[in-house]
């Protein structure tokens, strides 16, 4: 449904309200309309995907086209209709009571579905990895008990082993590494028959992983590719303690683009993305300040930023410690996630390369609490 408001000469709005439908024939004649009469704004309603195809023709055809939050209009009392919801998206629109969505451009909309099909298949593939491990407790091989990490090389290559039916002396002989040294508790890890249906599923499933990290390669060089145009964002992101190749790109290409203008400040880019406190206040008392939904490709994407930052060198692991033991790990995790989003505004927007500021954060705390914690041992 669609309402078009005209205002005429003598100040007076003529409302003219159309029925179109989807297909792309229906798309074109829509913006065919909307170009006849003019039209300087239409505002639509975001509904899950579907508003995309129309979005792209709209956009093709020239017209300024703005996505809306559905929350922002759906809670007005008395407008369940399509038609009445499109009478009202009109008149808001008019009044400049609407504030449009952020939308990437073409190039970053359509490199956004790669790279969240690509996350989509490191949750496949975290899965995968899980199922391999609870098969092999499940056979009473508890091969993790005895590795750090059952994903590594010498416990694949057990794996392997123990799927291809080889001796137990063969299954040590693939330890590396400091692994060497725990020869007998391997042993006897490993010492443990497996039925055939167990290596039936073992087999599936070491098969459909290395399909899975084949795919994921693929991804990978593809992405890269993509990042010509942005090569100065791009290595600038870098440039940040635990960003690599494909984080940045994930970062820039798929989820904020390169524009940071349309986001405003600093604290308008980190309450778009969902990772600033939640502002709720009525009567002088403070309710939950819980985070609110925001992106969560992003969210994710930051978060993993932030654990592989916390184990790097800078200020970032200082700041870790000294704020994990009083707020826990996930919400530490999400508060250096904020932190790496303003950094990454600031880097983007000043464009110079990130340099630690070296801040000992946990010497800050001892110089502060010294006094008070030397009272209470006296005491």
């Amino acid at each position: 449904m669609v309402t078009v408001l005209l205002e005429q000469s003598d100040g007076q709005l003529q409302e003219s309200t159309r029925e179109f439908g989807t297909f792309r024939a229906d798309r074109l004649a829509l913006a065919e309309w909307l170009n006849r009469l003019n039209v300087e704004r239409v505002v639509m309603e975001s509904t899950g995907i579907y508003w995309r195809s129309i979005f792209s023709t709209l956009e093709a055809a020239g017209l300024k086209a703005h996505i809306v939050h559905a929350r922002h209009v759906k809670q007005v009392p008395g407008r369940k209709t399509d038609v009445k919801d499109s009478q009202g998206l009109a008149s808001l629109a008019r009044c400049g009571l609407l504030r449009p969505s952020f939308i990437p451009p073409p190039d970053l909309r359509e490199l956004r579905l790669v790279t969240r099909y690509r996350l989509k298949l490191t949750h496949t593939l975290a899965s995968e990895k899980n199922r391999l491990h609870k098969v092999l407790d499940d056979a009473g091989i508890r091969l993790g008990g005895i590795v750090s990490d059952i994903n590594g090389t010498s416990a694949q290559a057990m794996i392997a082993g123990l799927i291809g039916g080889r001796p137990l002396t063969e299954l040590i002989d693939c330890a590396r590494g400091r692994m060497q040294a725990k020869c007998e508790p391997l042993r006897q890890a490993l010492n443990e028959p497996l039925s055939e249906r167990h290596r039936l599923v073992l087999q599936e499933l070491h098969h459909h992983i290395d399909f899975l990290e084949q795919q994921l390669r693929s991804f990978n060089q593809r992405i890269l590719a993509a990042m010509a145009p942005y090569q100065p964002q791009w290595r600038l992101l870098q440039t940040l303690p635990g960003v690599d190749t494909i984080a940045a790109a994930l970062l820039i290409a798929a989820e904020i683009g390169i524009d940071r203008e349309r986001f405003g400040r600093g604290e308008q880019f980190a309450s778009w993305a969902g990772l600033c406190p939640g502002n709720n206040e009525s009567a002088g008392k403070r309710k939950s300040s819980r985070l609110r939904q925001g992106n969560p490709v992003l969210r994710q994407v930051l978060c993993e930023i932030a654990n592989a930052a916390c184990r790097t060198n800078s200020q970032f692991k200082g700041k870790y410690r000294a704020l994990v033991i009083r707020r826990g790990h996930k919400r530490t995790i999400m508060a250096w996630a904020h932190k790496l989003l303003r950094v990454i505004y600031a880097l983007l927007k000043h464009q110079p390369p990130y340099r630690d500021p070296g801040i000992d954060y946990e010497a800050l705390i001892v110089q502060k609490n010294a006094p008070r914690w030397i009272q209470a041992l006296k005491k």
